[in-house]
């Protein structure tokens, strides 16, 4: 009735909760926030409903090839571990759900050690300390057991499917999140595939043609990374593409320009 917007996200290790309102009503985002987590009803209906909609969309990302081809990816990357399980889970994982095994998720991993509050615009940092440490009070105890260590471990896959382009995805090994190398990574990244000034866009899209949508990415996360590329051409420019793909980054790696470091930076 504030005219808010209040959402949550799943990330491969997180979860978010937020909300957006004018700042008068900070007071009341953090107290429906609090509530979502400490209290939830976890009615059995609205679990029902809310299954079948995750189950929607699971089907909706099995038909979007350029969603799926990630899921692959991370799998391939991690086979056999959490990290590499898709997010949304499966069909299986979705309905065994009930209130019981929510409860007990949310009892042993959400608390204090394991939750960040973060505030921006107009608010009060004092006030929202305070509020906080009202609302939140009930997440104590001990931080959650530590998941299994990833390992990178790599691999292949192909699937075929009657569709007008092939989907790549490739992976290498990048580093967690606290390596201080990340951001010469983040940087060499950016060279490599980082918007339409890149090696790999200018070499493989703009010289050759070979594709409408190419780009690299890296993924941090806790204990290990992925550096990333995705490319989307015609079968019968799959090979092409691919020498020229782990052409550029080989050579990137041997080439690099001052000047190409600086506007990757900038």
């Amino acid at each position: 009735a504030v005219g808010g917007d209040l959402n949550a996200a799943t990330s491969v290790e997180t979860t978010a909760y937020y909300a957006r309102v004018l700042a008068a009503d900070v007071p009341l985002a953090l107290d429906v926030l609090s509530d979502i987590l400490s209290d939830p009803a976890f009615d059995p209906e609205e679990l029902q409903r809310e299954q079948n909609v995750i189950v929607q969309e699971i089907g909706a990302a099995e038909d979007a090839p350029d969603d799926l081809v990630f899921d692959k990816l991370q799998e391939i990357a991690f086979p056999g571990q959490p990290v590499g399980r898709s997010i949304l889970g499966t069909r299986e994982t979705v309905r065994s759900f009930d209130r019981r095994k929510l409860a007990a998720y949310l009892k042993r991993n959400y608390r204090a050690p394991d939750l960040v509050i973060a505030a921006a615009g107009g608010v009060d940092h004092a006030a929202v300390v305070a509020e906080v440490e009202r609302r939140f009070a009930g997440f104590d105890g001990p931080a959650a057991p530590l998941p299994e260590a990833a390992r990178f471990v790599g691999g292949s896959h192909v699937e075929t499917r009657d569709l007008e382009q092939v989907h790549i995805a490739l992976a290498l090994p990048g580093v967690p999140q606290r390596d201080p190398g990340l951001f010469n990574l983040q940087v060499f990244t950016s060279v490599v595939g980082g918007g339409m000034s890149s090696r790999l866009f200018q070499e493989v899209r703009e010289i050759r043609g070979l594709c409408y949508s190419i780009y690299a990415y890296h993924a941090p996360y806790a204990d290990t990374g992925m550096f990333c590329l995705y490319a989307g051409t015609d079968a019968n420019d799959v090979p092409e593409l691919m020498r020229g793909v782990v052409g550029e980054i080989a050579n990137a790696a041997e080439t690099i320009s001052e000047a190409e470091i600086a506007r990757a930076k900038a």
